[in-house]
């Protein structure tokens, strides 16, 4: 059995985020009026070999901290599938 999980990684408020700020732009020379500010991220879909929720969400927090995220700048939140 695996259970699978979602990382969503963005920068923290306050963050200069350039690639966000070329997106909005594009957006509004492409005729979409109206877009606000946009920050960009990335998402990561993990799958983790067995049946222990606790500790796969204790394995995949500890994957961020490590290697997913850029904790110094970057935020992530983990959603694990019911």
């Amino acid at each position: 059995m695996a259970i699978k999980a979602r990382v969503t990684v963005t920068l923290k408020n306050g963050v200069l985020d350039p690639q966000g700020k070329a997106i909005e732009g594009a957006l509004g020379t492409l005729g979409f009026s109206g877009v606000g500010q946009v920050r960009q991220g990335k998402v990561f879909d993990i799958e983790v070999e067995g049946s222990d929720r606790a500790k796969a969400e204790s394995d995949i927090q500890a994957m961020c901290e490590k290697l997913l995220a850029n904790t110094v700048i970057e935020d992530y939140a983990v959603e694990i599938d019911r």
